[in-house]
């Protein structure tokens, strides 16, 4: 039998896991859900890779999270050792009233699988799980395991947890399972990940609220100068402009259609794109400044007062190329000097993360491009992804010479951290061969090449 049919036969068995899986609340913050939801999930994932082989366990992380660690080998000492890296936590389910299914629930609509964790990165744990049962006892390679349980939070529990047990998941070539396709059917690589600054950045402009009628006009308003200092962020085209960082990357991978784009992000036909280029380059090589949320007087309930002070949280990603304190000085340096009014501004950096770009030559990266082919019927791409995902540098930093590959079932009808989250199965088939087919082939005696002295 071969392993397409073998991942045929296995898919009824992916629906009831993940339907399974996805019902645990493995959101990794205490104020919103228990604890014990993540213990729940990482329990799941460590019984079912032990029942597919490996050795697991649950490794306690500086963060307070558990990862699933395991291990199998196979019985050729001289094979190449693969690390497969996947989370189990998810994110919250964000308004539930905008689900068009519960969130916790794994439902079928369209033919499509509805859940919050269906695609990110659930669907990709199940991928991983389906490649090892198709390949059953015929495993040409080492195999190594690591799911985290905080990927989501950005607390950076593995990040600190891999340079302090690097030997544990050293490995000639690293899957990690949380990226995607272009589209549905489309098989690809990601080879650049964005990094990240976030920031706060307050206004003040008086010491307490003023009668809007007794005072507005010449006394300063923290909210009209917040608003003013967040246009300068862009030009009227929508482009990023933020002194000191370079705005006019080009992507050289596959491209992202304009069609396909305004379609993946359900934009109306008038709907004007920003940055002035194509959407691949303005997503994956050049800065992109995003207003994540503002601290001011609601609506409901506002009074005629001026506003004394208000905040805004901004999400700055960076493509490779940029580093993030050299970002983060220029966002701040930017605010500062482009303050109106004589207000009073402060910025604070809340958060930073490496840009990422692998390396594309290598006995794995070729094995990979032949088994996309061989599954999909069609090229393997290259693709970026506008999301950070910092453990690859660390990763990177710890195991010079593994290969680092990202790979996944998300792709942008999934809708991944938003309402309506869901994975196409056939995406899950199509990764779950794919992996089977990369392990057969890097495992091939004269494929992968081993680490000197593992």
């Amino acid at each position: 039998m071969d392993l397409r049919h073998r991942v045929d036969e296995l898919m009824p068995r992916v629906r009831e896991e993940l339907a399974d899986l996805v019902a645990i609340r493995s959101v990794a913050d205490p104020r919103q859900f228990p604890p014990a939801e993540c213990r729940r999930a990482a329990t799941w994932v460590a019984d079912a890779f032990a029942e597919a082989g490996f050795g697991t366990g649950l490794a306690d992380t500086p963060d307070g999270s558990q990862a699933v660690v395991g291990s199998r080998p196979c019985g050729r000492a001289a094979a190449p050792t693969v690390l497969l890296y996947a989370h189990y936590d998810v994110q919250p389910p964000l308004a539930e009233d905008e689900w068009r299914t519960p969130p916790f629930r794994l439902t079928e609509v369209d033919g499509r699988w509805y859940g919050r964790g269906a695609a990110d990165c659930k669907g990709n744990i199940l991928a991983h799980l389906t490649a090892l049962r198709a390949l059953g006892d015929d495993l040409p390679v080492h195999l190594k395991l690591v799911v985290e349980g905080s990927e989501e939070q950005g607390t950076g529990g593995l990040e600190a947890f891999v340079p302090e047990h690097a030997d544990l998941l050293r490995a000639d070539a690293i899957l990690v399972a949380d990226t995607g396709n272009i589209a549905v059917g489309q098989p690809a690589v990601t080879v650049s990940l964005r990094g990240m600054v976030n920031a706060v950045v307050s206004v003040e402009a008086l010491p307490s609220e003023l009668h809007s009628g007794m005072f507005g006009g010449p006394a300063p308003d923290a909210l009209a100068a917040l608003v003013v200092l967040l246009a300068t962020l862009r030009d009227d085209a929508g482009t990023t402009t933020i002194h000191g960082l370079p705005g006019d990357g080009r992507w050289s991978g596959a491209p992202y259609p304009e069609a396909q784009f305004r379609a993946d992000a359900g934009l109306s036909p008038g709907a004007v794109l920003l940055g002035g280029g194509e959407p691949a380059d303005t997503l994956w090589a050049r800065p992109a400044l995003t207003v994540l949320g503002i601290d001011c007087p609601p609506v409901a309930g506002s009074a005629a007062a001026i506003t004394p002070r208000a905040r805004a949280r901004l999400n700055l990603r960076i493509p490779p190329g940029v580093e993030p304190p050299d970002a983060a000085r220029a966002l701040t340096e930017h605010l500062i000097a482009e303050t109106p009014w004589g207000v009073h501004v402060s910025v604070e950096i809340e958060a930073t993360g490496h840009p990422f770009r692998p390396a594309t030559e290598g006995p794995a990266y070729d094995a990979m491009a032949k088994a996309m082919r061989t599954a999909y019927d069609r090229p393997m791409g290259r693709l970026g992804q506008g999301g950070s995902i910092p453990l690859c540098t660390v990763l990177a930093e710890t195991y010079p010479d593994a290969e680092i590959l990202l790979i996944g079932v998300e792709e942008p009808q999934a809708l991944i951290h938003a309402p309506n989250e869901s994975v196409a199965p056939q995406e899950i088939a199509a990764m779950a061969l794919t992996e089977a087919l990369f392990l057969r082939e890097y495992g091939a005696p004269s494929g992968g090449r081993r680490i000197p002295g593992r």
